[in-house]
């Protein structure tokens, strides 16, 4: 079984998570670009998490046999803070990176004005850069703020099919269906949504432009929750080939339209004096 997770923080993951992901059949992941639980003091912070995403953390993810890409953004939370907001005309300088796949997270939070206005812009850039877009559904009045952030992508330069609605659950799940993004899950221990309840949220929608991730981070959740759900549709009588396209071909399918996927990963090499990690060269 091959795996895909669209979604998932390994910033705030250990090399054990690594070496369990890679055990359970996950190849490959998107990083997006969040906050880090307490707010950035300044843009340059910003910068050196990007750079990061772009350069360490594919390193990282290499020793263990999986091919990391990220989505870089001015993430909802902290679109609200004025200190940050310099980060949006920043941002063009890391959207060309061959590892960015996406404009991500963006969306809202607390659907405030100034997540508007980051938002309407973002899409913008997306669409400047030829790069789809990961949007990131409010936890709170999810079905009012999924229904805004609809109407302000149809506002957009950027066309829905290249969007996905992520977060997502069974209150919005058929709203967002109707609006051509494309559906992210996420599946959680005990909050968002769990693989049995996602196992009937394809029953009735079909895999069709379907991603499921973990969106493990630093609080309470499960980087191998994307292997549960897989297991759990299994047992549910889905096929082999059902599994492949909503943990495999469909992530592919939405990500690869920024054309910049590399899904083949080079072999770790030795360890330097035991180090479970490697260290970068001259």
């Amino acid at each position: 079984m091959r795996i895909f997770d669209p979604h998932i923080h390994m910033t705030s993951r250990t090399t054990d998570d690594y070496e369990a992901m890679y055990a359970a059949g996950v190849r490959a992941l998107v990083e997006p670009s969040f906050w880090l639980g307490q707010p950035r003091t300044s843009p340059e912070s910003f910068f050196d998490y990007f750079d990061s995403l772009l350069g360490w953390e594919p390193f990282r993810a290499a020793q263990y046999g999986i091919a990391h890409h990220c989505t870089v953004a001015l993430n909802p939370k902290e679109a609200n803070d004025p200190r940050c907001l310099p980060v949006l005309d920043e941002l063009p300088r890391f959207l060309v990176k061959d590892n960015v796949v996406a404009v991500g997270e963006i969306g809202y939070d607390s659907m405030a004005p100034a997540e508007d206005a980051a938002l309407a812009t973002q899409l913008q850039l997306a669409a400047d850069h030829g790069l789809p877009a990961l949007v990131h559904t409010p936890h709170r009045d999810k079905l009012a703020g999924m229904r805004r952030t609809i109407d302000v992508v149809r506002e957009s330069a950027l066309d829905p099919e290249r969007v996905v609605l992520d977060h997502l659950n069974e209150t919005t799940v058929k709203e967002a269906a109707d609006s051509g993004c494309w559906l992210g899950f996420s599946i959680y221990p005990d909050t968002k949504m769990d693989e049995d309840r996602m196992v009937t949220v394809l029953k009735t929608y079909g895999t069709e432009k379907m991603l499921v991730n973990s969106a493990a981070d630093w609080g309470k959740s499960d980087p191998l929750k994307t292997r549960r759900t897989a297991d759990a549709m299994l047992a549910a009588g889905f096929t082999e080939d059902d599994v492949d396209q909503v943990l495999w071909r469909n992530p592919v399918a939405f990500y690869g339209s920024s054309g910049r996927l590399q899904l083949d990963t080079p072999a770790p090499g030795d360890l330097h004096e035991g180090n479970s990690i490697l260290r970068g060269g001259e």
